[in-house]
């Protein structure tokens, strides 16, 4: 038996024995010059295609191995692919072909399950230079059994991909699922009305226009005996003309109306050591507040005390570099420990007995709430930023307050079982991706495809390899004295 083979018909070679390194053809052309050569060529890259060109450097079946950028040290990443036809390459993926027409898929797939570690160098960016790669021992099976493996691969393989397109699919269900949850929620269709059970029942209601009317003038009562002198300012009422109808009981209502307080900015302080803690953005994670991410800011506890956090308030990015996540807004569920807000939150704090504050956070993430808020959103030096006025007219469908809790339970009933489906879903990948790995271990081990003892001996195929190398390297060397360099074929 060969060292390093799974079985004594199979012989162990470097690389530069099996597979025809032709990366002086390589031709780097940066972004700005393609954009003046636009074509229908494939421009490729260290991990896949990166753009068009008007011309070929190539036209037959290669495999590119990244030379540098390529996900290495991953197990579970592909570091080799195919190209086909027409092609041009740059420097950052080394090209290959390989010696007597053995099947370039079964090299991809070995060079996929090599491990690379005594072969790269660098640290931000592995880099897999040409002499180390030379050097890279492959597994050599006789011929007709090498088409047998890839037969084999890709038979599993593409059953694997069937299955992982199947998961893609109900993944993507399971987030249509949730949003059409949220929207019908927001719609008054996810639970019982108050208005329809009073019916029902015989008894009465607070329906939510007169909550929210209540509340205003209480807040203006509070005002009035504060002693402040000027005039009051009413809260901005929502324009409805052109928001949908709501159930029976609800009203539409403006951020600013629903207040306790006024919208409130944090504060930026530099890091210290020693200082009093406040939170990072960071903080704002799926519709909570992550009080672990903090950090010591440079000020007293006297200068926090404005900027306090409390259990129930509801805090907002006030920008982001992706229009998707400005304005998203997190929940404080815990007691926290004394901690301040950064001026990258705005502080929303709303009165619990108007409008829940998981139900708020739900509500937030609503399609109304981003158009809205995605609307007002203004960029500056490519970050996206809203403001308090932005905020307080932002309009909120208002429940009857007793239906607000049948709504919240319904949407974390809902919530719990998609989210048990997402971790299904999400191990079902982590299984298929263990299967892929373990399926080409296999591979290479020889217990995927049969071994027939008639086969052409292994050792036989790689003497004609290594005579092919050998005329490819005299060819090479004849056209470099010669001074013609010439298009691959």
């Amino acid at each position: 038996m060969n060292q390093g083979c799974p079985n004594s018909h199979w012989v162990a070679a470097d690389f530069e024995d099996i597979l025809e390194i032709l990366d002086c053809r390589r031709v780097p052309v940066n972004a700005e010059e393609r954009e003046k050569r636009p074509g229908k060529v494939p421009y490729y890259g260290a991990t896949g295609q990166v753009g068009w060109i008007d011309d070929y450097l190539f036209d037959e079946e290669l495999i590119l191995l990244g030379e540098d950028g390529a996900p290495f040290l991953q197990s579970d990443k592909s570091k080799a692919y195919l190209i086909r036809g027409k092609s041009w390459v740059n420097n950052h993926a080394h090209v290959l072909r390989a010696f007597c027409g053995t099947p370039n898929l079964f090299w991809k797939y070995q060079l996929d399950q090599v491990d690379y570690h005594p072969f790269v160098s660098g640290t931000t960016r592995l880099k897999l230079p040409q002499a180390p790669m030379r050097k890279i021992p492959l597994l050599v099976p006789p011929l007709p059994e090498q088409h047998r493996i890839v037969e084999a691969i890709e038979s599993y393989l593409t059953r694997l991909d069937a299955v992982t397109a199947a998961l893609e699919r109900v993944r993507a269900n399971l987030k249509l699922y949730r949003a059409s949850v949220l929207k019908a929620a927001v719609e008054g269709r996810l639970a019982p009305t108050e208005a329809e059970l009073t019916k029902a029942e015989g008894r009465d209601y607070e329906p939510a226009s007169v909550l929210l009317q209540r509340i205003l003038m209480e807040r203006r009562r509070r005002w009035e005996q504060s002693g402040k002198k000027g005039k009051y300012k009413e809260p901005a009422a929502p324009d409805t003309s052109n928001l949908p109808e709501l159930p029976e009981g609800w009203c539409w209502a403006t951020v600013e109306q629903l207040l306790d307080e006024p919208l409130s900015n944090g504060r930026s302080v530099p890091t210290s050591a020693d200082g009093f803690p406040v939170l990072r953005l960071t903080a704002l994670k799926n519709g909570e507040i992550d009080l672990g991410e903090h950090k010591n800011g440079a000020w007293s506890i006297a200068d926090a005390e404005p900027f306090l956090v409390k259990r129930g308030d509801f805090f907002v990015s006030r920008g982001n570099g992706s229009i998707r996540f400005v304005g998203r807004g997190g929940l404080v569920k815990s007691e926290p420990f004394p901690v301040a807000y950064p001026d990258t939150l705005i502080k929303v704090r709303i009165s619990p007995t108007v409008l829940l504050p998981e139900l708020l956070t739900r509500l937030w993430n609503s399609q109304i709430v981003r158009s809205h808020i995605e609307k007002k959103a203004k960029t500056t030096a490519g970050i996206y930023k809203v403001n308090q006025g932005d905020l307080e007219l932002t309009i909120l469908p208002l429940p009857p307050f007793q239906e607000q809790e049948r709504i919240l339970c319904e949407l974390e009933r809902l919530d719990s079982l998609a989210t048990m489906a997402t971790a299904q879903v999400s191990n079902n990948f982590k299984r298929a991706t263990r299967l892929r790995q373990a399926i080409l271990k296999w591979a290479f081990e020889g217990r995927l495809a049969d071994q027939d003892p008639n086969d052409e001996p292994a050792e036989k195929l790689l003497e004609r390899m290594r005579e092919e190398r050998k005329g490819s390297a005299l060819e090479k060397e004849s056209r470099r004295k010669k001074g013609r360099p010439r298009r691959a074929t």
